[in-house]
């Protein structure tokens, strides 16, 4: 997708070879124009499948599945990482290692917003190690939902996440794919 290459490009900062910021329009700002246009994206890619609900994770995620929601006219469930007095207690729950923030942490989907009459799209900002997504994954088989794939926004293709989910038979589309960030220099597949 070029318009968020270009975004890249503009607003990326490189921490690492391996970390790569965009606060600017995915992280901790919304680029409102981007995100609608990411999930238009996501919403051609994935019309066929007949998705019933796109599921993410709190809280990056949130902005561009609700985009692609609304283009799909489904439901969007997002995984909370705390719990609260009033969380369901009737939930699936997973321990997934985040690979930004350097510790693990719980996602939770109460059981009644999943079930196996749902084909669900899983859409997420980034897949680096693909814990997260792996967890997700996990969640939507014990629910019995279908998943019909894997949205990603960025990938870190030079990560093992994107192409370890692939392997496993999922199916992932990313909308950029970041092959390496050496150097401090962002490149692009």
């Amino acid at each position: 997708m070029e318009l968020l290459k270009q975004k890249i490009r503009e607003v990326g900062i490189v921490l690492s070879d391996e970390v790569i910021k965009l606060d600017a329009i995915l992280n901790h700002a919304v680029d409102p124009v981007l995100t609608t246009a990411m999930g238009k994206e996501f919403a051609r890619l994935f019309r066929e499948e007949q998705v019933s609900k796109v599921l993410t994770i709190e809280s990056s995620g949130i902005p561009i599945a609700f985009a692609a929601a609304q283009e799909l006219n489904v439901p969007l469930v997002f995984a909370r990482r705390k719990k609260t007095l009033n969380t369901d207690t009737e939930t699936y729950c997973e321990r997934v290692p985040s690979f930004t923030k350097g510790f693990v942490t719980d996602i939770m989907v109460s059981k009644e917003f999943l079930n196996e009459n749902d084909r669900v799209l899983l859409i997420d900002d980034f897949i680096a190690n693909g814990d997260a997504a792996r967890g997700l994954i996990r969640i939507i088989r014990r629910s019995g939902a279908t998943l019909v794939g894997v949205g990603i926004a960025v990938e870190k293709s030079f990560q093992a996440g994107g192409r370890t989910i692939r392997e496993s038979g999922v199916r992932v589309d990313s909308l950029v794919r970041i092959s390496s960030l050496a150097d401090g220099k962002i490149e692009f597949e």
